[in-house]
C-alpha cells in the first residue's frame, strides 16, 4: 500500500519559513519524480516543484527564489523549504510521487500564511 505522509505546515507571519515534508512508504521511492502541489480555495491544484530521479529541479515561477525542494532517498523522503513566504502562498500543499503512468499524493498539509 502506498503511503504519503506530508507533514511541517502550519500558520506563519509574512516572511516567514516553513519546511514541508512529505514520508513515503509503499514504493521505490529512488525510481519516483516527487513533486509539490498546492490548492488555494476556489483555485486549481497547481505545481510548486519538482525534483526528478537524477536530482534536477523545477519551480513554478511564483516561487523561484524562495522555495527549494530536496529529497533524501536514504529516509525516503522529499523536503521543501519555503522562506519569504507570502499570503498568496497560503494553501492545501500536496506531496506527489510518479513514474511512467503511476501517480500517488498525499492528503495534503496546509500552510496559512498571515499578513
Amino acid at each position: 500500500q502506498v503511503q504519503l505522509v506530508e507533514s511541517g505546515g502550519g500558520l506563519v507571519q509574512a516572511g516567514g519559513s516553513l519546511r514541508l515534508s512529505c514520508a513515503a512508504s509503499g514504493i521505490i521511492f529512488s525510481i519516483h519524480s516527487m513533486g509539490w502541489y498546492r490548492q488555494a480555495p476556489g483555485k486549481q491544484r497547481e505545481l510548486v516543484a519538482i525534483i526528478t530521479t537524477g536530482g534536477s529541479t523545477n519551480y513554478a515561477d511564483s516561487v523561484k527564489g524562495r522555495f527549494t525542494i530536496s529529497r533524501d532517498n536514504a529516509q525516503n523522503t522529499a523536503y521543501l523549504q519555503m522562506n519569504s513566504l507570502k499570503p498568496e502562498d497560503t494553501a492545501v500543499y500536496y506531496c506527489s510521487a510518479a513514474r511512467d503512468r503511476s501517480n500517488y499524493w498525499g492528503q495534503g498539509t496546509q500552510v496559512t500564511v498571515s499578513s
